[in-house]
């Protein structure tokens, strides 16, 4: 069945002037994919990839372009222009993303970007955005275990770290002694589950966790000494950030690496460094 807000791949029923028609394989009429999205080359029983949405005159269309998100996701995104109905943002298509005014928590300001869930609305089946995000997220049952890897959002800096949001279900942090580089809210990127309290937050690590991680650590050192002529001055007393900005992991995976890279005998530990046997 066709979903309004989500991908489909569908077949090409006809080609005529204003476009292909596609089946789309329920009840509901073929659905026209503007001249201007057809692939190249495109014909008649050939399956398409195509994300479903209505138009400027809310008739269902089909198009090629691929949005910033779709429906049941989030994204940091731009808004474009204001109007007496809300603010219409960008989310990569010729039609706006609207967020009506009773989906906003704040006054929006045109050219600003902010986190959106994309949504249908049931009574219109329209697209629309909502910046009350926190319904769509409450009451999810976490299936995480600890050391799962997730999808997460950059999301609000707090005091403590960053909030988070994990596989587009949870809400996560971030805490900040377990941030190495510069991340941005808004910013997609892989997370590690750390620990799940028993509040059902989600504690996240932009390190892979355990053993795994040691071995992706004890491969970084090894190339660095093999860039280096066999030499770094990195060791013990080097600042975290001297470490992850050579090799992005943390002090600790460092020295577990380290450690066993000289008990293998591949390494020599000094006090200036160290060196690659």
């Amino acid at each position: 069945m066709v979903e309004i807000g989500k991908f489909a791949e569908l077949e090409i029923e006809k080609i005529i002037q204003q476009g292909a028609y596609l089946l789309s394989g329920d009840e509901t009429p073929s659905i026209l994919l503007p001249n201007r999205y057809i692939p190249e080359g495109a014909e008649v029983g050939d399956m398409v990839k195509v994300f479903i949405y209505r138009d400027s005159e809310d008739k269902i269309i089909a198009t090629t372009d691929i949005p910033f998100a779709i429906a049941d996701e989030f994204a940091f995104l731009k808004v474009k222009s204001q109007s007496n109905f809300g603010a219409f943002f960008d989310w990569g298509l010729m039609k706006d993303l609207l967020v009506p005014f009773r989906e906003q928590k704040e006054k929006l300001v045109t050219g600003e970007y902010y986190l959106i869930r994309i949504y249908v609305d049931k009574l219109t089946n329209r697209i629309v955005g909502t910046q009350h995000i926190n319904k769509f997220l409450r009451d999810n049952e976490i299936t995480l275990a600890e050391g799962d890897e997730t999808d997460i959002i950059i999301c609000d800096e707090t005091d403590f770290g960053y909030k988070v949001i994990v596989n587009q279900k949870h809400w996560g942090m971030i805490y900040k002694n377990q941030i190495f580089s510069e991340i941005l809210p808004g910013q997609k990127t892989k997370g590690w589950v750390k620990i799940i309290r028993d509040d059902g937050k989600i504690d996240i690590s932009l390190q892979q966790p355990g053993y795994k991680e040691v071995l992706s650590a004890e491969e970084k050192i090894i190339r660095l000494l093999e860039n280096q002529n066999g030499f770094s001055d990195l060791n013990d007393n080097s600042l975290p950030d001297e470490i992850y900005t050579e090799l992005q992991i943390s002090k600790k995976v460092f020295k577990k690496a380290i450690g066993k890279l000289f008990r293998e005998n591949k390494i020599m530990i000094t006090e200036n460094g160290i060196q690659l046997i």
